[in-house]
């Protein structure tokens, strides 16, 4: 991707740190978060049109507490800091920062004290902002000027001397602060003078343009699973090389109702891409037979993948690059917390464990982007809505929502009572309002009572949950119409089920996935 007009994000370990760069997106603008510890050259060579240093969990004046090389400030860039950022420099410039009196979480009227600072345009004086914090300024830098107060913070924005140094103790990038988006876009607008070309549009030519260079002549392949992020990596890179694209469909005897037809359908048939569709769903069933735990079940289906997806790659010619959509939480997840990866939130590469003789390049096309903006191109490249829209499935598939042991009868079953609840969901118009929506079988046995005559038949479970990034969730109260319907038609239509119960069950305790 060509050089462009971009803001950095310092992380300091803060909850928060990925909202910042998305609601600088939402200005138009690109922004990357990098670890507060990035040198001070790399930082540079990123020529970014201005730094915002995040919050954090650690006290800026105790032992080992995360710190940023003093230049920083020096390199003539505006620089907002947030919370801990605005702390770390204060104490930098020469302020002083303590635990307060009174620790400040939750609502705060916020009033501003000097309405010509250039980040409080058109945010009005008092207003509603978030905070989150036990320590405070105590004392200020020389030449600092108080831009805005609390009742318990006499320091909740400041600029220091006439430089474009600015800290605020509140979040603004958070929705519990209703002008906080006003606020970020004047840092980026107005004192970074940021134009605001960055948007999913410019991203596809540039990317498109990218893709070629890296890959030439070569061939890429791509394990292509139907979900959101495949999906859209695989309709952009065949944008870009057409035919030297492969794609790669492993139907796994895991998949929902119709999922193999349907993503032939869409991507051989009308992408005209290249699809190498492979049926080893008698493969799975071999290696999963008698496995009942979960996290072996799990390890099966991943290694059985692997076995299969290296074979059929050997198949294909002349291949240099594993294309994977990889999405920018997973990279932000896979860095290091603090420089110890034993702190590493997760690996973010979706196709891992090959053999040695596939040593493939990694071309990673929406690693710069968030799920929305990957929706966002998905729209822009010809995807259907739903496909764009499309609810988080496993990879797992329905390994993990068929409880013990797995057999074709018993996926059969689920396939068909799951096919029903999402039915149903789309038909009362729910069904993008929702996290998840999905059919658990669990592999009990209940008596019931259907014709007259006794029967002794499955279970299955109705899971529907409501969440913004699947960290947390909580069970959504369905209309009771609505489930009466899902209940009726699946002990109905689905042979081997006589009873259909709800989980009413958040995250935590539980998880969203039974397995």
């Amino acid at each position: 991707m060509q050089t462009q007009e971009q803001i950095i994000v310092l992380d300091f370990g803060s909850q928060y740190s990925q909202l910042i760069a998305r609601r600088i997106r939402e200005c138009q603008v690109y922004s990357q978060v990098l670890p507060f510890s990035t040198p001070l050259a790399r930082i540079r060579e990123l020529a970014p049109k201005g730094i915002i240093l995040s919050g954090g969990p650690c006290s800026v004046y105790e032992p080992g507490a995360p710190q940023v090389d003093p230049a920083l400030f020096d390199l003539g860039l505006p620089v907002l800091g947030i919370c801990y950022g605005m702390q770390l420099m204060v104490q930098t410039l020469g302020g002083k920062v303590g635990p307060g009196v009174a620790r400040e979480y939750g609502r705060a009227e916020l009033r501003v004290t000097d309405p010509s600072c250039a980040l409080f345009r058109n945010v009005p004086s008092p207003s509603v902002m978030w905070m989150s914090h036990g320590d405070k300024v105590l004392a200020t830098p020389p030449g600092t000027r108080t831009v805005a107060v609390t009742d318990n913070t006499e320091f909740a924005a400041v600029q220091i001397g006439d430089r474009p140094l600015f800290g605020i103790q509140f979040h603004p990038e958070v929705v519990h602060s209703p002008h906080g988006a006003t606020l970020i876009a004047n840092f980026c607008r107005g004192v970074c003078a940021c134009r605001g070309d960055w948007s999913m549009a410019s991203f596809i030519e540039t990317q498109t343009a990218a893709i070629r260079e890296t890959v030439g002549d070569a061939n890429v392949i791509l394990g292509l699973s139907g979900g959101v992020d495949s999906s859209v990596a695989a309709a952009l890179i065949h944008r870009a090389i057409g035919k030297q694209l492969t794609c790669i469909f492993v139907d796994n005897g895991l998949l929902r109702k119709d999922e193999a037809k349907r993503v032939q359908r869409l991507f051989a048939d009308n992408f005209d891409m290249k699809l190498c569709f492979v049926d080893a769903s008698q493969t799975f069933m071999d290696k999963l037979a008698g496995v009942d735990e979960p996290e072996a079940k799990r390890k099966v289906i991943g290694h059985t993948f692997i076995d299969v997806f290296a074979d059929t790659a050997r198949s294909i010619p002349n291949v240099t690059f594993l294309a994977q959509g990889t999405t920018y939480p997973d990279v932000i997840e896979s860095v290091p917390i603090n420089g110890n990866p034993a702190a590493m939130i997760k690996s973010h590469h979706n196709v891992g464990g090959l053999p040695p003789d596939l040593q493939f390049k990694l071309l990673e096309p929406l690693s710069r982007l968030f799920k929305d903006e990957v929706r966002q191109v998905g729209r822009l490249l010809g995807l259907p809505e739903d496909v764009v829209m499309r609810q988080p499935f496993p990879g797992p598939g329905l390994g993990v929502r068929c409880l013990g042991a797995v057999d074709k009868e018993k996926l059969d079953i689920l396939r068909e009572a799951d096919d029903i609840f999402v039915d149903e969901i789309k038909a009362a118009g729910l069904y993008y309002k929702l996290w998840q929506a999905f059919c658990v079988f669990l592999p009990v046995r209940s008596v019931g009572v259907m014709g007259d005559q006794r029967t002794y038949d499955y279970v299955i479970a109705l899971r529907v949950v409501a969440s913004s990034d699947g960290m947390t969730a909580d069970w959504v109260n369905l209309p009771e119409d609505l489930l009466r319907r899902v209940s009726a038609r699946i002990v109905n239509e689905v042979r081997g089920v006589n009873r259909v119960v709800l989980d009413v069950t958040s995250k935590p305790p539980g998880t969203i996935e039974w397995e």
